[in-house]
């Protein structure tokens, strides 16, 4: 588990292929490694990898054909910079929220503009995630705990304070730019619990006001 607050912005020192998956090594900068041992997770724009090897100057991770092909990790060069994050302790302070580093989609960056001293972005995401993501809701983009200012549909805003554009990668994303999406945890599971026993049903029906009426959620 991860809080969402990027604590480094770490750099792609090597990709080795390796049996059709990848073995990633990345430089860690000013991420205090003091504390981490092979096996622990490790956030990487988001998606939770595990250390493998600590070379002293960062650490690698092994990353599997389908966390390749569900994440921007696919599309990571020797040189991109990335969002890190260690896993959480008990003691650590929940900045942010509730992030598991289990990527729910990419959505992609449809807009960029100044407001005032911040940069207000505006985000596509996948259809079938657009009704976890609401307004004034929390949403992981790369790793990075954020609030929803406004909701279009699938497409959702975004206000960067200059703070996060300095410590996260958000500085270099333009229009076009692919991003690692998760969504809110609570709005996960509510939506399972919503269902009850029809969650079991590949036919079950989406939670729409009609569900929500008949589960008492709704005055009549």
């Amino acid at each position: 588990m991860f809080t969402g607050i990027i604590a480094a912005i770490g750099e792609v020192a090597e990709l080795q292929q390796r049996g059709g998956d990848v073995r990633l090594r990345v430089l860690t900068g000013k991420l205090d490694l003091s504390d981490v041992a092979p096996g622990d997770s490790i956030a990487v724009n988001g998606v939770c990898l595990t250390a493998v090897t600590l070379p002293g100057d960062g650490f690698a991770a092994d990353v599997s054909r389908e966390t390749l092909s569900l994440t921007s990790l696919g599309q990571l060069q020797s040189g991109s910079r990335v969002n890190l994050e260690k896993a959480l302790t008990l003691g650590t302070r929940l900045g942010g929220h509730l992030v598991s580093g289990h990527v729910d989609g990419m959505g992609t960056i449809l807009e960029r503009h100044d407001d005032a001293r911040s940069v207000r972005f505006t985000v596509e995401a996948p259809h079938e995630l657009a009704r976890y993501i609401a307004h004034k809701g929390s949403v992981s983009v790369d790793g990075t705990s954020l609030t929803v200012n406004a909701v279009d549909g699938a497409r959702f805003a975004l206000n960067i304070v200059p703070h996060t554009l300095q410590e996260t990668i958000m500085d270099g994303y333009h229009a076009g730019t692919r991003v690692n999406l998760e969504v809110d945890l609570v709005a996960r599971y509510l939506e399972r619990l919503l269902l009850g026993e029809q969650a079991a049903d590949p036919a079950a029906p989406a939670v729409d006001m009609g569900l929500l009426a008949r589960t008492g959620f709704l005055k009549k």
